[in-house]
């Protein structure tokens, strides 16, 4: 590390010190959990492999040539990726991890929001993480 000044060096101390508190807070805790969950659900595994199998089929039926696709084919094969994305987002060990990901991606985004805006010359305790996501990226700057 060198000609780094002091300054310099406290600020990476305190990220450092910042990433350790990240990885006690509940939200965190609770999202590696709910991770590790649906990792080690056989079911829900089966049926991402299964959705993923089914995907790269219609992708292969879907990129021949016009006078070799078979539109029928195509019809049952999305009909099988439906199934297989219902059975997904059912899956407990799926709700529990989406809903523990949202509230993670929240306070990600407001750490990294806290920071940007700090950098940016913000005041550090009022800048903050403002969501204006209109659902529809072509309108948008970027998420965060």
């Amino acid at each position: 590390m060198e000609n780094k000044n002091v300054n310099e060096l406290d600020v990476i101390a305190l990220a450092r010190e910042l990433g350790k508190k990240i990885q006690q807070e509940d939200v965190f805790i609770k999202y590696m959990l709910a991770k590790q969950n649906a990792d080690n659900d056989p079911d829900l595994q089966k049926s991402l492999k299964e959705f993923g199998d089914k995907r790269e089929e219609l992708s292969d039926e879907s990129g021949k040539p016009e006078d070799k696709k078979d539109p029928k084919r195509i019809q049952e094969i999305s009909r099988e990726m439906n199934r297989c994305y219902a059975a997904i987002m059912t899956n407990q060990s799926m709700m529990n991890y989406s809903e523990a990901k949202d509230n993670y991606d929240v306070l990600m985004n407001r750490v990294n929001a806290i920071i940007q805006k700090s950098f940016e010359g913000e005041d550090p305790a009022t800048a903050d993480y403002v969501p204006n996501c209109t659902g529809s990226c072509a309108t948008c700057g970027g998420c965060g």
